[in-house]
């Protein structure tokens, strides 16, 4: 008998799919359950100092799990370029969404800046940088990370006092010989005036990489007695660093700011985004950074949501091979195949060929568990957009590889809640009491589906009522949350989230009847479905 953390699904009737753990495999971290959840947070402070994990440390793993999106291609091209003194924009503000990828875009620039030789990157790495003049000359860089630099200064081993941003940034540059430029500000916590100019001339080719700014300005506010100077110094400084920077060939400055609602400075911040500004004081440094930075930054957002899912297959999963690619392909044709069969019961895009390129771009997932983490459950005010999304995959992936799950693909259907680290990392995110309601209503098992399933042969023999049960939980839990505007998920999309050639989507509609009976927190209305908190 097989063990199974997910659902196991043989493909029946007409079609003889392949598992998709026998046609990808997931990375060694991921299947092995070794992924340490901290890890999908890059750390640029991390790298800096020689430590964290591997695949972000080492470029050359970096860049292995790295898709290089269009704006990511754009960044390191006008890098390349600055760095050489040929062009390229001299200042980048990468403005995000919480976990939105900025960090990771601020680590392409240091490994690119390394200067290793062009033959160790990934191949696409390589013509990319070979397109662009990569001469692997090393250049100078420095790291500047707002939550790792102390406003009361720090000493370094030969014991000199670092006390301001400016006084760090030359310390990197060029250790004692590089401060002694600006030492006289550093001590005095005042401005550095020229010997900026002469510091970055003096120090090019250059990569300045400033992020969490907006945390380390904001523990500056209301105080005059800190060895970092006011809260004013912070932005008169950006203001001269953004300018000198674009005055000094060869020095590209990096500057990471969270997002607004709108990317307008006087906006609201951006869900999810309010932990990171860190109330009134992180608002007023926002706005304030934000009205420097823009007069001379080229403004970058790092993905597009249509490229996330490739971000997060690259990460999650290892590369196909030529013959997984045709089993990626039959898998795909016989989805699509089913939904033009039924045609009342599926979304009319999934219909279209072009979906069918979407099923063979997100294999083994299914492109409606995508699409519901980034429009459902990415506008929750914890969830991290693609970090969010590594976090629950990873630990989703691990869940059904251990449990041999033998489906074609991995869907909303497919999500294994009552595995308690695939419950937990869900339900991080919602009420305390959804706990209770999946293991009574959902997926738990002595959970009414469950029930449903053992009574009924004909759906129990594939686990039908379980899954349109995770289906309806996954896709509507975000709903039911409080400023939500539409409540529940519709019939079709149930039905793509769960379906599995082989099915008959008859047999769905009675199903979702007898959880409507018997589920105590189960509802329905208006050709909608979902569970909520209030029985």
């Amino acid at each position: 008998r097989r063990r199974t953390g997910g659902t196991s699904i043989e493909s029946q009737g007409s079609v003889n799919l392949k598992p998709w753990r026998e046609v990808v495999s997931p990375h060694a971290d991921v299947a092995s359950g070794r992924f340490q959840q901290a890890e999908f947070a890059a750390d640029l402070w991390q790298v800096h100092i020689g430590e964290g994990a591997e695949e972000y440390r080492d470029p050359v793993a970096f860049f292995n799990r790295t898709y290089i999106t269009e704006s990511l291609k754009r960044l390191l091209e006008t890098s390349i370029n600055r760095m050489s003194g040929s062009g390229g924009d001299p200042v980048v503000q990468l403005q995000t969404n919480f976990g939105g990828g900025k960090t990771h875009s601020m680590l392409s620039l240091w490994h690119v800046a390394a200067g290793l030789p062009v033959g160790d990157f990934p191949q696409e790495t390589q013509e990319l940088l070979t397109a662009n003049g990569y001469s692997a000359t090393k250049v100078n860089r420095v790291a500047i990370v707002g939550n790792h630099f102390s406003p009361s200064g720090v000493t370094k081993d030969d014991g000199t006092q670092v006390n301001t941003i400016w006084g760090e940034l030359a310390w990197q540059l060029g250790g004692t010989e590089a401060y002694a430029i600006v030492s006289k500000a550093d001590r005095d916590r005042t401005h550095p005036g020229d010997a900026l100019h002469e510091l970055l001339a003096k120090y090019a080719p250059a990569v300045i990489l400033i992020d969490e700014w907006v945390a380390y300005a904001r523990s500056l506010v209301g105080r005059d007695d800190l060895a970092g100077g006011t809260f004013d110094d912070q932005f008169t400084f950006a203001q001269s660093l953004t300018e000198a920077a674009k005055g000094t060939s060869g020095v590209l400055l990096a500057i990471s700011i969270p997002a607004s609602e709108t990317g307008d400075a006087n906006d609201k911040i951006a869900v999810g985004n309010a932990e990171e500004v860190g109330g009134q004081n992180g608002l007023e440094a926002l706005k304030r950074l934000q009205n420097v930075v823009r007069r001379v930054a080229d403004q970058w957002r790092p993905a597009s949501s249509d490229e996330a899912y490739h971000i997060v297959k690259q990460r999650l999963f290892k590369q196909p091979d030529a013959a997984s690619l045709a089993a990626i392909g039959a898998t795909a044709k016989a989805y699509v195949e089913m939904y033009r069969k039924y045609t009342d019961d599926f979304p009319r895009e999934a219909r279209d060929s072009a979906y069918e390129d979407r099923i063979k771009a997100t294999y083994p997932i299914h492109p409606e568990l995508f699409d519901t983490l980034y429009e459902e459950w990415s506008s929750l005010e914890r969830f991290q957009r693609t970090r969010g999304v590594l976090r629950l995959m990873s630990t989703v992936i691990h869940a059904l590889w251990t449990g041999e799950d033998a489906a074609p693909l991995i869907m909303p259907g497919s999500i294994p809640l009552a595995t308690s680290n695939v419950n937990s990392e869900l339900t991080q995110y919602l009420q305390d009491s959804w706990k209770t309601i999946i293991d009574a209503d959902v997926d738990g098992p002595n959970s009414e589906p469950g029930r449903i399933d053992k009574e009924k042969p004909l759906f129990g023999q594939r686990a039908l009522t379980k899954r349109l049960a995770r289906t309806v939980f996954f896709g509507a839990a975000p709903t039911i949350a409080p400023g939500s505007v539409h409540k529940g998920l519709g019939a079709q999309r149930v039905f793509l989230g769960t379906a599995v050639p082989g099915d008959v989507p008859g047999n769905f509609h009675a199903a979702l009847t007898q959880l409507g009976d018997r589920a105590t927190y189960f509802y329905s209305g208006s050709g909608k479905y979902w569970y909520d908190v209030q029985p």
